[in-house]
């Protein structure tokens, strides 16, 4: 066996449950300190990412149908969560992005505070339906974090893409909901590159797709939903 063949796979996370699946290629996530693999990425495509969307969509109906003020019940519950794990998501942050302990904390404290203030329930935006979420590894928890809460709250399900080379926050998250309430296919974990987008992009429920990160990457994003004809925002 190669050193690769011996490091676990990061599962999807899909209708309310780790998701395995076996792709042709993976990224190996390593420790910026130390250059170590820690884990590896699968490489998703089109048939991970409309099996991702179908979750969601299944969900949509029932979460829609609830109150803000029980979304915004459930997101305050996550609050209470994460913060009971802020250390652990700090230390993943720093493991994989090579961020400082300060500054992976502080990242952690950014998202909580997100999280308290849709939780209130003031505010709902973000879009409805099915919402695709992409970010890069600057803010691996914040930022899907900061776009996601908004659409859940305004009730859409959502698909979190989440950089490969920083996927273990995005993941360790929609572990949290699972555990605090939230039902299965309200937040789904699709990993990848462009190829994942394009499979988000050709499934016609998404009506969405966001993204937050380098100025480049999203200019590659955008350029991959105009050619589905997406809308999208960054």
């Amino acid at each position: 066996m190669t050193e690769n063949d011996e490091i676990l796979a990061i599962p999807l996370w899909i209708n309310g449950h780790a998701y395995l699946t076996m792709t042709p290629t993976f990224f190996d996530v390593r420790d910026r300190c130390t250059g170590q693999i820690k884990r590896r990425t699968p490489l998703c495509g089109t048939d991970q990412a409309l099996t991702a969307v179908a979750s969601a969509q299944a969900a949509l109906p029932a979460w829609a149908a609830l109150t803000i003020a029980a979304r915004a019940m459930l997101l305050a519950a996550l609050a209470v969560a994460l913060a009971a794990y802020a250390e652990h998501f700090a230390n993943l942050i720093a493991e994989e992005t090579g961020k400082n302990a300060a500054s992976a904390s502080a990242e952690v404290e950014q998202a909580l505070r997100v999280l308290k203030a849709a939780a209130t329930g003031s505010v709902a935006t973000g879009g409805s339906g099915v919402v695709a979420v992409v970010c890069d590894d600057q803010a691996p928890l914040l930022g899907p974090l900061r776009l996601a809460v908004q659409a859940l709250l305004a009730g859409a399900t959502v698909v979190v893409k989440p950089s490969p080379k920083a996927p273990s926050a995005a993941f360790a998250l929609a572990e949290l909901t699972a555990r605090n309430g939230f039902p299965g296919g309200v937040v789904n974990i699709l990993h990848g590159d462009l190829a994942a987008i394009e499979g988000l992009c050709t499934a016609s429920a998404v009506g969405l797709l966001l993204f937050t990160g380098d100025p480049a990457l999203g200019s590659k994003v955008a350029a991959i939903a105009s050619r589905h004809g997406k809308p999208f925002v960054d």
